[in-house]
């Protein structure tokens, strides 16, 4: 009994050390920031690369351009600023139906096509749209991230930005 109760705190113990380097630096404005985060950093530690800090001048960006996308029904990317750009992941989805977690899992699924590589060879299938979030999202030089969420009538809405940009030809993202 004694030592079930042990393994349990030092169980405890590890989640309570192990939380600040899942989550990231501080700044989040809501638990909806950290659980993308969090998400986020799942997949990069489970790649053995190092985890996204949250940066809210990128999350500033990601919400003006996620409301531009819920304004005018529009999905696409924001264009790229000239000097250091931004990379970013776009997500949609039927309104109200979708967790956090589930909104990057869209983006992490792409890793069944992924294969190692210089970008953009990175797809099993020959297109790099079948991997292009998800390079994103491990891309071992990108150190920062910031998402925001806006919603249209019809559609919840998920914009994240990342600093430094991924998906660069030649490099590798892993």
């Amino acid at each position: 009994m004694f030592g079930k109760r042990a393994a349990a705190v030092v169980a405890r113990v590890a989640i309570l050390s192990v939380a600040p380097f899942m989550l990231g630096a501080t700044g989040f404005t809501n638990n909806f920031d950290q659980r993308i985060l969090a998400a986020h950093n799942r997949e990069r530690l489970a790649m053995g690369v190092a985890p996204l800090r949250w940066d809210p001048v990128l999350a500033r960006r990601a919400q003006q351009w996620a409301n531009y996308l819920a304004v005018t029904g529009r999905f696409e990317h924001a264009p790229e600023r000239a000097v250091n750009p931004d990379g970013e992941n776009i997500w949609a989805g039927s309104k109200g139906y979708f967790i956090a977690e589930q909104m990057v899992d869209g983006w992490i699924r792409e890793k069944r096509y992924f294969k190692p590589g210089s970008f953009p060879d990175n797809s099993t299938t020959g297109r790099l749209e079948d991997v292009g979030h998800y390079t994103q999202l491990v891309w071992r030089a990108t150190g920062e991230v910031g998402c925001a969420r806006a919603q249209s009538w019809r559609e919840d809405i998920l914009v994240c930005r990342y600093a430094e940009a991924g998906n660069y030809v030649g490099e590798t993202p892993l």
